[in-house]
């Protein structure tokens, strides 16, 4: 245990919860350390399947997924994949599912189970419930706190959509974990080098690469990357669309394999997917209504198959040392987490990027519940001397002027975070400031994503550049934004928690990280010239205020056609795509105006020491 403290005095029992996209787990922590609770049959693991029995009953766990066989209409699974996601967003993926979807299901999807409607956080929250009720039984006391785990790449409407599920089921969740940060706490306990850790999480649903730093207790998330819509779901997918080509071909149906048939066809593939893991050969099995279907298959198909998957789990492993600043050979371990990493070859391929033997000590379908459980006994007070840090995945700003984003938040900053910027307004008089919340690597607003707007209204009316509002983001241990605005002047506050519309896609978010570094150059350069024309346009106001003062008249014939003719140089450049050209008639018409500027201060100078004696 090293230099744990625990304290097991009158405290709160806090549990910590795995909700996988397959199984899912609960832990807690004991005097020997953290461990997983079984449920009555003796099983650490519980199906992530919801089912709804003929007579309107409710089941999760191992009687829910028999039902998947004999009731697969009214039965779902791996709804963790559609947690905080619209339909949109998943309807490729729901043609392989037995699900129906209800109308009018849009921004929110709703399952139907038989007669019964529920949203993928409620059927969340059966699991979670099951989950609870296993652990009471264990322990012998009320469950009501919990630290639950979630992908590291989760956006904020998936954390959300965890955290309500949480909600329904009756627990407290005082913490959202990302599951590759608590995999590293759980080889915390007996890894107490200091020292770089990649966490390499490849499990039913989603994937997740994560970096970090070990130092005298600390553990910092240096860098994170991942795909929330990849894992060993697709390739059962991959196996089950090739059976079901064979079994129509074979058996010659006129139909496809209604939805029992597919789902004893999914579990018999799983089956020889998780023999091949050890074993050189295995064989898909089925018999049907009066049919047989069986195939060999060898570890060289599978890993052939294979192959474009466990490529695609490469890439942000790549991307994630690239952010860390870090090269394989500076990364002293690697964990393996999730049950897809049991493949022979997603270990080789991890080996070899990384050029180091991967850790796989812990059982890769435990270790993150065993984490949560650490964290858990953290946040409870009964481990002491343990802190660990987050990081968000992608930058947070708000749009200025000339749809130019300020980025308050810069991607993979530390969790819990909070940034400050002050803004003044473009317009005499404005009475209201438009905040439009933004997030993205991109430099324009048009290329990041919109997570909300808000107004601030009932500010000072002052000249423009006079009002001073005050722009605070603050990012909570669960990486949840809440934005608020402030006119310095006045004391007037707005704000909003963003709970962005579902649907941020990891393709999304895959493509708005390569955007930023694939036009960077082109992004910067048309900042340059939205800022220049910004520019432009405060010079160009001012002139024309300054044309309405006597100090106008006060100037030769000559000086007020010097700077009509830099105002109409500059107009005639205003629309050029180069920035320089535009700061140059800038300085131009800086240098005609100078003397009108000079004559204007004189006045004001004069007029306020009028009637004083020195």
């Amino acid at each position: 245990m090293g230099n744990f403290q625990i304290d097991f005095g009158k405290r709160d029992r806090v549990v910590g919860i795995d909700l996988g996209t397959t199984n899912s787990l609960v832990a807690f922590m004991d005097l020997t350390g953290p461990k997983v609770i079984p449920d009555p049959s003796g099983s650490n693991l519980v199906p992530s399947v919801v089912a709804v029995s003929p007579d309107g009953a409710i089941v999760a766990g191992p009687e829910a997924r028999r039902m998947l066989i004999t009731h697969p209409e009214r039965t779902v699974y791996s709804v963790k994949r559609l947690m905080g996601r619209g339909l949109a967003d998943v309807g490729e993926e729901l043609k392989l599912f037995p699900f129906r979807i209800a109308e009018g299901s849009e921004s929110v999807i709703q399952l139907l189970l038989g007669d019964r409607k529920l949203t993928p956080p409620e059927v969340s929250a059966h699991v979670l419930r099951h989950l609870k009720r296993n652990a009471e039984e264990f322990l012998g006391e009320p469950v009501t706190k919990a630290v639950i785990t979630v992908p590291a790449y989760f956006n904020d409407a998936q954390r959300q959509a965890t955290k309500d599920a949480g909600r329904i089921a009756g627990l407290d969740v005082l913490r959202l974990v990302n599951e590759p940060t608590a995999a590293s706490l759980a080889y915390g306990l007996d890894k107490r080098k200091d020292g770089i850790v990649a966490v390499y999480d490849f499990g039913g649903g989603t994937f997740d690469i994560s970096i970090l730093k070990l130092h005298e207790g600390i553990f910092e998330v240096l860098a994170t990357n991942g795909d929330t819509h990849l894992g060993g779901d697709d390739i059962d997918n991959l196996l089950l669309r090739i059976a079901l080509e064979d079994i129509a071909s074979e058996w010659e149906l006129n139909a496809p394999l209604d939805p029992e048939g597919v789902q004893r066809l999914r579990r018999a593939v799983i089956e020889a997917k998780e023999s091949l893991s050890f074993f050189p050969s295995a064989r898909i099995e089925l018999e049907y209504q009066g049919h047989a279907y069986r195939r060999e298959i060898d570890r060289a198909l599978l890993e052939k198959l294979i192959a474009p998957i466990i490529d695609r789990t490469l890439g942000p492993c790549r991307q994630c040392l690239r952010d860390s600043g870090l090269t394989p050979e500076q990364i002293d371990e690697v964990v393996m987490v999730g049950g897809s990493t049991r493949i022979p070859m997603v270990r080789s391929a991890v080996e070899a990027l990384f050029r180091s033997h991967p850790h796989t000590d812990l059982n890769p379908d435990e270790v993150v519940a065993l984490g949560a459980a650490v964290q858990a006994a953290i946040l409870s007070g009964e481990v002491e001397d343990k802190l660990l840090l987050d990081v968000t995945p992608l930058s947070l700003g708000i749009e200025t002027m000339g749809g130019v984003v300020s980025k308050l938040i810069h991607r993979n900053s530390t969790i819990p975070a909070s940034a400050t910027e002050s803004f003044t307004t473009a317009v005499d008089g404005q009475r209201n400031v438009l905040i439009h919340v933004l997030q993205g690597e991109r430099e324009l607003a048009r290329d990041c994503r919109s997570l909300a707007r808000f107004d601030l209204k009932d500010i000072d009316p002052v000249p423009a550049g006079m009002a001073r509002i005050e722009v605070r983001f603050l990012i909570d241990a669960n990486g949840i934004l809440s934005v608020t605005a402030v006119d310095k002047r006045t004391g007037k506050e707005t704000g909003v928690e963003v709970k962005p519309s579902y649907g941020l896609t990891d393709e999304q978010v895959e493509k708005m990280i390569l955007e930023s570094f694939e036009k960077a150059g082109e992004d910067f350069a048309a900042r340059q010239v939205l800022e220049a024309r910004v520019e432009a346009d405060n010079i160009l106001r001012a002139t024309d205020k300054a044309k309405q003062n006597d100090a106008w008249l006060a100037l030769s014939d000559a000086e007020r056609a010097a700077i009509d003719r830099a105002i109409n140089e500059l107009l005639v450049v205003y629309h050029a795509e180069d920035h320089r050209l535009i700061l140059q008639k800038i300085e131009s018409l800086n240098a005609a105006t100078q003397k009108l500027a000079e004559t204007m201060m004189n006045a004001a100078v004069g007029t306020a020491l009028k009637g004083t004696h020195i």
